[in-house]
């Protein structure tokens, strides 16, 4: 493999690119007409625009990223997360064309897509799963049958769902019926299909992810685990690995659950199994994601894999270079995910022209962005800045350069989720591990933020003042 298409912008390109210049692989770049000077462009060596900026004109246009990829002698094609990497169909027509897809096969992805395709598809497996129906609903009132039998409050939940779209909970009957329709029409909307099932509200949950490599010589392994409850309607915003509640015995019953996940639908490549951990640290397979992950580089820390070059590798049809037993956690990671976002204002999308943008570095300090200072951030696509990631020897010593690293973090023109990530970071229940998805909804309010925010800026003047105050002291002093 020689030259590869990066299906994708932003970040996670660069990232893909920098992993593919390293091992001696040429890359193409894609981009929209807003995208035309953005680092993933420049860094390319090949960059090609494919349309207008909306992703269904750009993006989105499988047939034409395929087009571009023979014309210009590619010999295979990574679609990163979002947008394409997660399309069957796309994934199939790449292969169609002799084209090498760095991710696995059809197969997985069709199966996985599918919440229910993917309980029938792990049920012969031991897995644990909450308890619920296997089957799309949409009869309001057998839907109530259900609920009768498993218990109130229950999660609806879209099928083809992510991201939190198509998911309800509720918390009595007379509210279901409504809330189903809810549920169906977002569903039907934001995928296509408004197939929606029904499953037992875990309460106080933990979401816990394995990461799992595979390759075609039927090796399995996971990379132990990572904590992704920090999240805001529904979506992550911090990750760390490994989680402060996992001791070896159940990191090795996760991992070998996991394992199990990807050998039910015969996955090849980077994956990750996604479980939720209920108050009693009872686990239970939620869904499986058929790509790399966004939080990916904490695992990379604590192991010390490169898991884009082992993606690579594995789509060239080699066999994993190492087992089970040589993997090892060092250290702790964590990772913020910094969105162009407005904490306090319920965290809506915030664009504008990057006034200011000087980024941190430093010792256990990684920033995988593809912003630079003066670009403006479009209203076109997730508002993802850049993943703000620190690895420490210990966790508190991770956190403290996450602080740290927040605090020499600028942006000016953008309101983002750095505050927020400060909040977290500093908040007791955050440090002593005693949280859960909750943690939004249990202690952080814009309030809250504007207050601590309000605090910090007071102190900072009062230092500056009690400084300039003995400055101006000394220089009265007469000489002697």
């Amino acid at each position: 493999m020689k030259k590869i298409l990066i299906a994708n912008r932003g970040e996670i390109a660069l990232r893909i690119m920098k992993t593919a210049r390293k091992m001696g692989i040429k890359t193409v770049a894609v981009f929209s007409t807003v995208d035309r000077n953005a680092p993933h462009v420049k860094f390319a060596d090949e960059a090609v625009c494919i349309g207008e900026a909306s992703s269904n004109e750009s993006y989105l246009r499988g047939d034409k990223i395929i087009e571009v990829a023979k014309d210009l002698g590619v010999d295979g094609i990574h679609p990163g997360y979002g947008f394409l990497s997660e399309n069957a169909g796309f994934a199939e027509k790449v292969e169609q064309n002799d084209l090498t897809w760095i991710g696995p096969g059809s197969k997985a992805i069709r199966v996985m897509g599918s919440k229910l395709a993917a309980k029938d598809a792990v049920k012969d497996y031991g897995i644990p799963m909450v308890p619920g129906i296997d089957k799309a609903i949409t009869d309001p009132e057998k839907a109530k049958k259900i609920a009768a039998e498993i218990g109130f409050p229950i999660l609806i939940k879209a099928s083809a769902g992510g991201g939190g779209k198509g998911m309800r909970v509720v918390e009595e009957e007379k509210d279901l019926e409504d809330q189903m329709k809810r549920a169906i029409s977002e569903a039907e909307s934001a995928f296509g299909d408004g197939s929606v099932f029904i499953e037992k509200y875990v309460g106080s949950p933990r979401h816990i992810e394995i990461q799992i490599l595979s390759d075609t010589h039927g090796n399995f392994l996971h990379l132990f685990e990572r904590e992704c409850s920090i999240q805001r309607r529904h979506q992550k915003v911090v990750e760390e690995a490994p989680s402060v509640i996992l001791d070896e015995d159940l990191r090795q019953k996760m991992g070998e659950a996991a394992v199990k996940v990807a050998k039910a639908c015969d996955y090849v490549g980077a994956g990750t199994v996604e479980f939720l951990m209920d108050e009693n640290r009872n686990f239970y397979f939620l869904e499986m994601n058929t790509r790399l992950q966004v939080e990916h580089p904490v695992t990379e820390l604590i192991t010390g894999i490169d898991l884009v070059e082992q993606q690579i590798k594995i789509a060239r049809g080699e066999a994993l270079a190492f087992s089970q037993q040589d993997l090892k956690i060092s250290g702790h990671a964590l990772e913020l995910r910094v969105y162009a976002e407005d904490p306090l204002e319920d965290f809506m999308p915030s664009v504008g022209v990057l006034e200011k943008y000087k980024t941190p570095s430093g010792e256990g300090v990684r920033l995988d962005d593809g912003f630079e200072e003066g670009m403006e951030v479009p209203i076109y696509y997730d508002p993802m800045l850049a993943k703000l990631i620190t690895y420490g020897k210990t966790r508190e010593e991770a956190i403290e350069r996450m602080l740290q690293a927040i605090n020499n973090y600028e942006v000016r023109g953008v309101s983002t989720t750095l505050p927020f990530g400060k909040f977290v970071f500093e908040h007791e229940a955050f440090r002593s591990g005693n949280f859960d998805t909750h943690f939004v909804k249990k202690y952080y309010s814009a309030e809250k933020l504007e207050s601590q925010t309000r605090n910090e800026a007071e102190l900072a003047a009062l230092v500056a003042l009690k400084q300039y105050l003995q400055d101006r002291e000394k220089l009265r002093l007469p000489n002697k």
